[in-house]
């Protein structure tokens, strides 16, 4: 079993933009669907973008649709997501989690997801 590292982020000016990536050690990302998710203190753990394992199909989150773009690269054995236009409620700790279920749509529930990184801290200032 290998291990998901995040890495990526950042403090950033709203407006701004960040790139967060996510590898697995130890392991290959080719068979799973994979997701992106993000805390706060205030808030429980929520959605925000997640791909399925042959990166056919993505889904987001209302609040970050247009703005945020996940991909996968098998090449790199990577997932990345993109993010532009941050602003102050993008911030949070992003974790990057691994869907070990062959499904035809992107996993959205945090519930079905087997392997989590221990995430990265994006701050987004005003």
């Amino acid at each position: 079993q290998g291990r998901l590292i995040e890495s990526g982020g950042g403090l950033v000016q709203a407006g701004g933009s960040l790139t967060l990536s996510c590898g697995l050690e130890g392991g290959t990302l080719r068979r799973y669907g994979l997701g992106w998710f993000r805390q706060t203190p205030e808030k429980e753990r929520e959605f925000v973008a997640a791909i399925s394992h042959n990166s056919a199909a993505t889904s987001y989150a209302d609040s970050v649709k247009g703005r945020f773009t996940i991909s996968k690269d098998n090449a790199r054995n990577s997932v990345y997501l993109q993010m532009r236009s941050l602003q102050p409620e993008d911030t949070g700790v992003y974790f990057c989690a691994a869907d070990s279920t062959i499904r035809p749509s992107p996993m959205v529930d945090a519930r079905g997801y087997n392997y989590w990184g221990q995430g990265t801290q994006v701050t987004v200032s005003s």
